[in-house]
């Protein structure tokens, strides 16, 4: 796969490796680099000789797999609904459930029930492949048509065995009818006039349809403090932004399940960057007070759409100039767009502080550090470095794309526990070359991305699973250990892609942008190499890994010489969301791992909490013997974290620490590990530095200096709860448990007043209990009554069919209206369905007669999922589950009130329909839409604290789970740690979605909150 031969050049003299081509050394010196004409396919001397390396000769690679057929039904677990089917899908074995079934929802083409439907992974992998291989041969990068089967059969077998994924609009576009659209990353420009202005509305526009975010730069547009041409003033950017974000809402309502992505980024000299710093902090406020009005501003909300730039990241691009006036507490100057000059002056230090305020209050603005970017800019004689995609991972030029793909980092750790850095090497080689060759034949948006995208050939390579790499070998996340293995891998594969890039040049020719950037474009690759040369490592497994490194950046910059690079740009670190799920990743990106347990589906339906698979081997690695293993293990599954666990060695609990969690990794900590890997990525990393809502503004403030001191490109916070949007779940959540305790305790009261003695008897006793207490302490123990139904009872039969299945229920009641009896006929008398039936309906029947609510059966026989199941007879709930599921959704529309069902998401078909008709469930005359008050409930605004940012916050302790099931991963750990995460529900499924680097996935269905 690696061997190559370009034109012009003779073989590699001395590193013993294959894969290159170097300059003729006859006459002792470098000459200047020429684009070699492109060689014609199967032409002798020209093109990639490829060698099989995972592959065999003469085997296909599906042929070395085991398939199996399995069927794919999604549901929302809120209402039971099912939002997607398809049966007799065909994948690997062992491929996750989760992992098909996020496949064959996102990728598979074709309208479901026609002939036209891909129904495999098969065709999927070669709808793409076979696609690539086929555009590479036109365009002469291969030596002939063996090497091009190798090519395709190699990158079959990588991406069916999960060692790497494309980007999901490789996944979508590729082989298909529609316009071959590759790239994730986008990033716009525009100036100072209105045709302008409103091209940009449009060109985005267009990228928010296909599915893709967006970023540009608006410092180019004059500020509201200078005048127009006409004489009056100018709107300024930020005016302009309210009809951007107004578009992109529009737009994401007309269809899109998910919020558009966009970036706007303005320079920290502009005048109206205090302005801009304010806009979505001051809308936070706007958000809260309508809030507290009663009006539904949850993410998603009915309401939401009233408040302004809501679907955008904002960044302010500071550069050095302004960070050392900060730094001395001098005054920094505003500047005029039409003419440079001084039009404003501001405290640097103040206007930093307000920039650390607002992302404290909201998360927004992040920072985009210009100087440290445009340093290692390999394009800057074209031009300047202005803005970034949504991510901040891409950074290139105006009017530029970007395709991506990821490598999962598990599938290169041997059975030694070592790192397999050779086949590494080899695997990046591959995918670097499927990605160059996919912008020969990829359509774009807009016929200036097109032009600048084909002219400079940017690309991402980058990887998943680093959290879960290090964690499986024993390293923790943050300590320099793992930071030296993370920096090593990053170097290695960077060094591999520019490599390869170098070498595809003098095939297919540099990059057409290359000649006027050759002298810039050299001195950052040099850059590159000379940071991986002050890398320390720790052990011999980094050290191999940074010494094949090292060799790699020798053999770039020797080819690079010669034949100059075929791409400006080859990696950076994505969020890896829905391709991360693809690949079965436990970790995204350059992330830690979320928790120590995770959600799995099970094959079949339902579910089960596990404890990830890198723990055990982890703790293995650390020598702790299989009994010992087995026991953490255990204690992790009950308790969710590592503290107290039996036998674990406290200076082992490092190794454990995740996002979230009792040891959650400190907030510089991410930053640190950031600062390892940014000197060896291209553009830079998708990440989002997570703070405790605990944190001060000083905190943010420091974080954001030392990402401008250690070198970094952007940086990104998060507060815990400092969102509007995203706390609204806890709240709902806190006040449903409120609401059931206070049902609970009134329902045990009515009942005891007809028991032994009622509450008079309970007063005595609390008498009793005060008056000797001090002596003697006592306890008097409070015990359930059963109260029993009358000979006469007033009750109700159901029939009911579930996906075949036919039975009768019976609910009987009692006089003041409160269930108090069911039973079950399922079969015959005399089966064993019939006799478990019954057992199960007198189980039920003696607890609600022992005071336990309705409620807490449906929260736990909901959505219970087995067979028989599927379509009912009864219009209320049209699909069930199971049996459970639908005996209990009936009851709970039979039995409780609208307020307590409807957060189960229980509704009758009459209140559905009004529903749609009216946007609300209840009629018009009820006296409270118990949906909208559910979702308005105060939360509490604390000032920003004044104290020393150096300060933690005590580590919350672990608290019993919840009654209510979780349905992912984020659900689990909120059980787990007693507290909910910050993270909204998924637009699509409506399960509770996780971090992704700067974004959120949704593990139900694999939808992202913005990123591609």
């Amino acid at each position: 796969m690696t061997e190559t031969i370009s034109s012009g050049t003779t073989p590699r003299r001395s590193s013993g490796k294959k894969g290159a081509a170097v300059p003729n050394q006859s006459s002792g010196k470098k000459t200047a680099a020429k684009a070699p004409a492109a060689a014609k396919v199967g032409q002798p001397g020209h093109g990639l000789r490829i060698e099989r390396v995972y592959t065999t000769a003469g085997v296909h690679p599906y042929d070395a797999v085991n398939w199996e057929s399995r069927d794919v039904v999604m549901t929302n677990w809120r209402d039971g609904s099912v939002n997607f089917e398809q049966r007799g899908v065909e994948f690997p074995d062992f491929w996750s459930v989760n992992a098909a079934n996020i496949v064959t929802t996102k990728y598979f083409r074709g309208a479901l029930g026609t002939p036209q439907r891909e129904t495999s992974l098969r065709q999927v992998v070669d709808r793409v492949v076979q696609t690539y291989r086929k555009a590479g041969q036109e365009h002469g990068y291969f030596a002939g048509d063996e090497d091009a089967e190798i090519f395709e059969h190699e990158l079959t077998h990588m991406l069916i065995h999960q060692v790497f994924s494309f980007n999901s609009p490789v996944w979508f576009n590729v082989g298909t009818a529609s316009p071959q659209q590759v790239s994730a990353c986008f990033i716009l420009s525009v100036d100072d006039t209105m045709d302008s202005i409103l091209n940009w509305y449009r060109e985005e526009g267009l990228i928010f349809k296909g599915g893709s975010g967006a970023g540009l730069n608006l410092s180019r547009i004059r500020s509201s403090k200078e005048l127009l041409s006409s004489g009056g003033n100018a709107s300024g950017p930020v005016s302009f932004m309210r009809g951007a974000d107004a578009s992109a809402g529009t737009i994401k309502s007309g269809g899109a399940t998910r919020r558009a992505a966009k970036m706007v980024v303005l320079d920290v000299d502009h005048p109206d960057i205090r302005e801009f710093v304010q806009t979505k902090a001051r809308e936070e406020d706007k958000i809260r007070v309508l809030r507290d009005a009663g009006f539904d501003m949850d993410l998603g909300g009915a309401d939401i759409t009233s408040v302004q730039y809501q679907n955008a990241n904002n960044s302010v691009r500071v550069n050095d100039e302004f960070m050392r006036a900060y730094e001395q507490g001098a005054e920094y100057g505003l500047t005029a767009r039409s003419d440079g000059s001084v039009i404003d002056t501001v405290d640097a230090k103040d206007l930093f502080r307000q920039i650390a305020t607002a992302a404290w209050e909201c998360a927004d603005p992040g920072l985009q550090y210009d100087d440290v970017i445009n340093d290692w800019h390999t394009n800057p004689n074209t031009g300047r470095i202005t803005a970034s995609n949504p991510c901040s991972e891409y950074l290139s030029l105006d009017n530029s794309s970007c395709n991506l793909a990821s490598l999962n980092l598990l599938k290169f750790l041997k059975d030694d526990d070592t790192f397999d850095h050779g086949l590494f090497t080899k695997a990046v080689e591959l995918v670097i070359t499927a990605m160059d060759i996919s912008i020969c034949f990829a359509d774009f948006p807009t016929e200036a991305i097109g032009q600048t995208t084909r002219d400079f050939r940017q690309l991402g390579i980058g990887y998943a699973n680093l959290g879960a790499l290090l964690m499986a070998t024993g390293h923790a996340y943050d300590s320099e250990g793992g930071r030296a293995i993370a920096a090593a891998i990053t170097a290695l594969m960077t060094g591999t892609a520019y490599r390869r890039s170098a070498e595809l040049a003098g095939i297919v020719g540099p990059y057409n942008g290359f000649a006027v950037n050759a002298e810039p474009h050299a001195r950052v690759m040099r850059k590159h190499a000379e940071a991986t040369g002050q890398v320390h490592t720790l052990e011999e497994f980094d050290k191999a890994i940074l010494d094949a490194a090292k060799a790699e950046w020798a053999d770039c910059l020797e080819i690079g010489a010669v034949n100059g690079w075929r791409n400006a740009q080859a990696s950076v670190l994505a969020p890896t969301g829905t391709i991360g799920f693809m690949m079965d990743c436990d970790t995204t990106g350059v992330e830690p791992d979320l928790a120590l347990v995770k959600f799995k589906k099970l094959v079949g339906g339902g579910s089960m909490q596990i404890v990830n698979n890198t723990v055990p081997r982890a703790l293995h690695r650390l020598g702790y013997p299989e009994e010992q293993v087995e026991a953490i293990v255990a204690y992790i599954a009950e308790h969710g974290h590592v503290v107290g666990a039996p036998a674990l060695r406290p200076e082992h609990y490092e190794v454990f620490d995740c996002a979230m969690g009792e040891r959650s990794i400190a907030p510089m900590g991410h930053v640190l590990m950031m600062a390892a890997i940014q000197p060896f990525i291209s553009g830079s990393i998708s990440k989002t530095v997570n703070l405790p809502e605990s944190a001060t503004v000083e905190d943010i403030e420091r974080i954001y200096y030392e990402g401008w001191k250690l070198g970094l490109k952007a940086l990104a916070v998060y507060r815990d709860n400092c969102k509007v949007g995203q706390p609204l779940q806890d709240a709902k959540g806190a006040k449903k448990e409120a609401a059931a305790k206070e049902a609970a305790e009134k329902d045990r009261l009515r009942r005891a007043q007809q028991g032994i003695g009622g509450t008079e008897y309970e007063a005595a006793a609390e008498s009793v209990v005060a008056q000797v207490a001090p002596v003697v302490q006592t306890v008097i123990e409070r015990r359930p009554t059963r109260k029993r139904l009358p000979k006469s009872r007033t009750g109700s039969t159901t029939s009911f069919s579930v996906g075949g299945a036919e039975g009768y229920m019976i609910a009987n009641s009692y006089p003041d209206d409160g269930l108090g009896e069911v039973f079950l006929k399922m079969a015959k008398q005399g089966s064993t369905l019939a006799g478990m039936m019954d057992a199960f309906s007198i189980a039920i029947s003696v607890g609600l007669q022992y005071g336990v609510p309705l409620e807490t059966y449906v929260s736990k026989f909901t959505n219970m999922r087995f067979e028989p199941a599927g379509l009912t007879e009864d219009p209320d709930v049209r699909m069930a589950q199971s049996i459970l599921d639908y005996i209990f959704r009936r009851l709970a529309l039979d039995f409780l009130p609208f307020d307590v069902r409807a957060d189960y998401g229980i509704y009758s078909a009459a209140e559905r329909q009004r529903q749609l008709e009216t946007g609300s469930y209840l009629p018009a005359d009820a006296d409270t839409d118990f949906t909208e008050l559910a979702q308005s409930a105060p939360i509490e605004r604390h000032a920003p604290s004044k104290a020393e940012p150096e300060a933690e916050a005590p580590a919350a302790a672990a608290q019993p789970a919840p009654t209510s099931a979780a349905h992912s991963s984020m659900e689990l750990l909120e059980a787990k740690l007693g507290h909910a995460a910050d993270a909204p529900l998924c637009a699509n499924c409506g399960t509770k979605m996780r971090p992704a680097g700067s974004c959120y996935v949704c593990e139900g269905c694999g939808s992202t909150s913005g990123c591609s």
